[in-house]
């Protein structure tokens, strides 16, 4: 929930976001118009194209991602379904409105996950390609 607050900054490609700009029902029908403009409904058509995961403020870490998706303009399906009527739209709506505990909580996952430890050698891998075994 936290490391997706990162989508305040970044871009996606088409392919990653046209199902949802085109299929879903929990998005906003003039956001999604913006979107569909540079990309395709067509698989293969404009698959490189990119859009700014956040639409306010594309170059500034805040907490608009998370207003974002209260509004239903949410790039990706899988950062809308954060605020869906599920068990994370209260932590959704916290964080739009204090900017301050989303940082907070921010730097504290980052922090705990910079921590972790990677399993190497017999015990793990490290992927040279993360969707394969090496």
């Amino acid at each position: 929930m936290w490391f997706s607050g990162a989508h305040t900054i970044g871009r996606a490609r088409c392919t990653s976001f046209r199902g949802h700009i085109y299929n879903d029902s929990n998005i906003d029908s003039t956001f999604a118009k913006i979107r569909q403009k540079k990309c395709p409904k067509t698989s293969g058509s404009g698959d490189n194209n990119l859009a700014n995961l956040d639409l306010r403020t594309p170059t500034h870490f805040d907490n608009n991602y998370y207003k974002n998706l209260i509004i239903k303009r949410g790039l990706l399906h899988s950062d809308q379904v954060l605020f869906n009527g599920g068990s994370t739209d209260s932590l959704v709506k916290t964080y739009s409105q204090n900017e301050k505990a989303f940082d907070s909580d921010f730097v504290a996952a980052m922090i705990k996950m910079g921590n972790n430890k990677p399993l190497t050698g017999k015990q793990g891998e490290i992927r040279k390609n993360c969707r394969r075994l090496n």
